[in-house]
């Protein structure tokens, strides 16, 4: 036996290593129900910064200023690809309100207040209901699709995008998988002609070859709604976050879009010929 293993009755030998990080969950388990939240946000922090120290070479590249939002342009040729009325309404939902996929796959028939069109949504990511007003547009939609589906939507506990034939669930769940709906969005994607791949990932698994990483993804129809809002609003940032569902409205920044056209007429704009030669002239 080598000096750094131990040998255990269940699994055999194990590492000094292995034996000190069980060790360190053992006592996580213990402590972390103690902790205050301001200890659980430094713990955060901590964990964070070793994990990036690690494995930021690993990440997926940073993508600046690539748009990944879709245009005007390109959500019409998108949705005029889409033959499948289910799919059809809950990229709608995203593109129209805003919808993270977890948050859309899980839109359920209680969740929808049919005199006021009011919408209501636990947010994935924050875990706290808020509430939205459907479109018009949407909510006819929305009614179009429930009246042939009601039979099925009503015996998948009211989910509007049920699954079928037990086929596309997460965890035996009675809505489509995300994955599932990742899927049928590259596939019509593809079709529309809109597929462009702008990097790939570093896998950290040795049996795992790169991903490709593709410039429009679900979450492209998010920052299409989120943008196609602020402009809406005249870049009301405050309405956008509240919009956006965001408790910050530095997040929300990040999910405005400005197509290379806007960007590059805003440059010549600002830097126009006169002011070149005036800069010129005065470091002559």
């Amino acid at each position: 036996m080598g000096a750094n293993q131990i040998f255990d009755d269940k699994a055999g030998f194990k590492s000094e290593k292995q034996i000190e990080y069980e060790g360190l969950i053992n006592s996580l388990y213990s402590i972390l129900p103690t902790l205050t939240h301001h200890q659980f946000k430094k713990l955060k922090k901590i964990v964070h910064k070793q994990f990036l120290k690690k494995f930021a070479k690993n990440l997926p590249p940073k993508y600046g200023s690539l748009n990944k939002c879709f245009t005007g342009q390109e959500v019409q040729m998108f949705f005029r690809t889409i033959d499948n009325p289910k799919l059809r309404l809950l990229f709608s939902y995203q593109a129209q309100l805003g919808l993270r996929i977890g948050e859309a796959v899980r839109l359920n028939i209680k969740d929808i207040d049919f005199q006021t069109r009011e919408l209501t949504i636990k947010s994935e990511k924050s875990n706290i209901l808020d509430t939205l007003i459907i479109p018009v547009p949407l909510f006819r939609l929305t009614l179009e699709y429930i009246k042939p589906n009601n039979r099925q939507i009503e015996s998948s506990a009211g989910y509007l995008f049920f699954k079928e034939e037990g086929k596309y669930s997460e965890r035996n769940e009675q809505y489509l998988s995300k994955n599932y709906v990742r899927n049928r969005f590259r596939f019509y994607v593809r079709r529309a002609g809109l597929d462009k791949v702008y990097d790939s990932s570093d896998e950290t698994n040795y049996d795992r070859t790169p991903r490709s990483l593709h410039r429009l993804t679900t979450h492209s129809l998010r920052h299409y709604a989120i943008t196609s809002f602020s402009k809406q609003t005249n870049d009301n940032i405050i309405l956008t976050a509240k919009f956006t569902r965001h408790r910050a409205t530095a997040v929300t920044l990040t999910y405005i879009s400005t197509t290379k056209q806007e960007l590059y007429k805003e440059i010549d704009k600002t830097f126009s010929i006169e002011q070149v030669e005036r800069i010129k002239k005065s470091l002559q």
